[in-house]
C-alpha cells in the first residue's frame, strides 16, 4: 500500500526540482526526505528516482505516480471539505495569502464581512506574490489565496490547484504632468518597476517590449503607493492598477491602457466546497468596490 504522505513527497519534488526545496518548504531535513522517498519506492517496486551526484530525477514511473497522486490528494480534500460541511459551520484557522493592493482594499473589509457571519474562524494573512501561490498551497502553508495575472503575463494551470475569478482591473500609465505621452513615446524615460522575479515586473517589462522599446529600470519598489510617490517626485513613470492607483497625488497624471489585471481566488484542488474556503470567496465577493469589473 502506498503511502499518502510519501505520494505528497514526490509530488513536491516533481514541483520543486531539488530534495532540499522539498525539506526546506515541508519543515523536514533533507535526508529525511530521502528516506522517505527511498521507501516509498520500495513500496513502489519499481525505480521512482534517478541519482546521479546529488541530483535526482523522476524515473518516467514516477511521473506516472505523480499524476495519480494529484488525483488522490484531490480526493482527500474533497473528502475533509465534506467533513468540514458536517460540522457546525466554518471554525478554526483559514490561512490566506494576497498580493499588497488586494491586501489594502479588498482583503480589510472581506474580513469584517467574514467575522460577521462566521466568527468560528480564525483567519491569518500573509503577503505573497502570486507567482509563488501554487507551492505555497500545495505544501500546505496556504488554504486559499488571492491571486493576479495581467495580458502580457497569463498564469499557467498549476498541477492540484483550482482558482475561481473575482475581478478585472484597468491598467494606467502613470506619469508626472501633462502625462499625454504614449507608452511607446517613454522609451527614454527612467522607469519604475517591482522587484525582479515578480508577476508585476514581467508584466510592465513586457509591456514596454511590445510597444518597441526595453525599459531602463531607475527604482524597484512592490508598493505601489510608494511608486506614485516617486512619479509625483519626478523619479519616472511606472505602469500601475486600479487597486494600486487610488487617490494618486495630484503631481501624478494617470492614463487608461488597453490592458487589464485579472484577479482570482485559488485554493487546492478540491477544496471549492470546504465551508471555510466557500465562506471567504463570498464574504470576497461582497467586499469588492463599487466598479471592478465581476468575471
Amino acid at each position: 500500500m502506498l503511502d499518502v504522505r510519501r505520494l505528497r513527497l514526490l509530488r513536491e519534488l516533481a514541483h520543486r526540482g531539488t530534495i532540499a526545496a522539498v525539506a526546506e518548504a515541508l519543515s523536514f531535513s533533507p535526508s529525511a526526505v530521502s528516506q522517505q522517498l527511498t521507501v516509498l519506492e520500495r513500496e513502489a517496486g519499481v525505480p521512482l528516482l534517478e541519482r546521479t551526484g546529488r541530483r535526482v530525477a523522476l524515473t518516467p514511473a514516477a511521473h506516472n505516480l505523480v499524476a495519480h497522486a494529484e488525483a488522490v490528494l484531490a480526493r482527500l480534500e474533497l473528502a475533509s471539505a465534506e467533513l468540514a460541511d458536517a460540522r457546525q459551520g466554518p471554525s478554526g484557522p483559514l490561512r490566506i495569502g494576497t498580493f499588497p493592493s488586494a491586501a489594502r482594499v479588498v482583503i480589510p473589509p472581506a474580513l469584517a464581512a467574514l467575522a460577521a457571519l462566521h466568527p468560528g474562524l480564525e483567519p491569518m494573512v500573509a503577503e505573497v506574490d502570486p507567482a509563488g501561490v501554487a507551492d505555497l498551497l500545495r505544501a500546505g502553508e496556504l488554504d486559499v489565496a488571492l491571486v493576479h495575472d495581467y495580458d502580457f503575463v497569463p498564469s499557467p494551470p498549476e498541477p492540484g490547484v483550482q482558482s475561481a475569478p473575482l475581478f478585472a482591473e484597468a491598467m494606467y500609465l502613470a506619469t508626472p504632468p501633462p502625462g499625454r505621452a504614449a507608452l511607446a513615446e517613454l522609451q527614454d524615460a527612467p522607469w519604475i518597476m517591482a522587484t525582479h522575479g515578480t508577476l508585476c515586473h514581467a508584466m510592465a517589462v513586457r509591456a514596454c517590449q511590445a510597444a518597441g522599446f526595453t525599459p531602463r529600470i531607475r527604482h524597484r519598489v512592490d508598493d505601489f503607493a510608494t511608486v506614485l510617490a516617486l512619479v509625483a517626485a519626478g523619479q519616472g513613470v511606472a505602469l500601475v492598477p486600479e487597486l494600486g492607483a487610488t487617490d494618486p497625488p495630484a503631481e501624478v497624471t494617470l492614463r487608461r491602457l488597453a490592458m487589464s489585471r485579472r484577479t482570482a481566488v485559488a485554493f487546492r484542488e478540491g477544496a471549492a466546497d470546504h465551508p471555510a474556503v466557500a465562506a471567504f470567496v463570498a464574504a470576497v465577493r461582497t467586499a469588492l468596490p463599487a466598479g471592478l469589473q465581476g468575471p
